[in-house]
């Protein structure tokens, strides 16, 4: 049975993601800064909570799916903030310093602490969320923006240092969540991304018919190009 860590696993993505790779079979360690096994209820769901603010964290995490379970097959990396509605010029430090932080230190975190477990076992598939406005700025994202392109710089650049080891990231729109639909209220959801339809995408990329792609920037926008 192959087993996967996913961070952010019972956010308004992970909820479903962690579902789905359950659903499909496979063993899941759920990463978050507060989870429970019961939010999951499966033999298969192991809950770890953590915060991947520091590389220490991140290898902890790591050692403690590798001492339960002996492997590690994928990483979903689904942890990410949002923070808009200041032009460059208005954006603190404090803002920029968040995004960063959550967007990519946290990736560049658990990306050390699990490729050599995975180097060491020959192969190993890595996930990650980006956004589609890093590659496609919008005004007043510019903070935002910039670290969700940096992470797709940082998962291109684990591809072609890592035979054996796929890496893609997925750039989704707008997802359909609770969270999105409060803060838009006036807003189409129909014309926005499924949770459901990212989920099913990650687990075939996590899967092994998808290990010859590898360095991969996924645009999923919905209905709403």
């Amino acid at each position: 049975m192959r087993t996967v860590l996913i961070t952010g696993a019972n956010g308004g993505l992970g909820t479903a993601v962690t579902r789905a790779f359950l659903d499909a079979g496979t063993r899941v360690a759920g990463v978050a800064r507060s989870i429970a096994e019961a939010e999951f209820p499966s033999p298969h769901f192991h809950a770890i909570s953590a915060s991947l603010e520091h590389p220490q964290a991140a290898r902890d995490v790591a050692q403690a799916v590798i001492d339960k379970w002996g492997r590690i097959d994928a990483l979903v990396h689904l942890v990410g903030g949002f923070a808009a509605g200041l032009t460059v010029d208005a954006t603190t430090d404090e803002v920029l310093e968040q995004m960063l932080t959550v967007n990519l230190r946290s990736a560049f975190h658990m990306l050390g602490a699990v490729i050599p477990h995975m180097r060491a076992q020959g192969s190993g598939a890595i996930l990650a969320i980006g956004s589609r406005a890093a590659v496609e700025p919008a005004a007043t994202l510019g903070a935002y923006s910039a670290s969700k392109a940096a992470l797709v710089s940082l998962i291109r650049t684990v591809a072609l240092e890592n035979r054996g080891i796929s890496a893609n990231v997925i750039l989704p729109g707008t997802l359909d969540t609770p969270v999105n639909r409060a803060a838009m209220p006036t807003a189409d959801p129909t014309k926005w991304v499924r949770p459901s339809q990212v989920a099913a995408l990650l687990v075939h990329l996590a899967s092994p018919a998808a290990s010859d792609i590898t360095g991969a920037v996924i645009p999923v926008y919905g209905n709403g190009l």
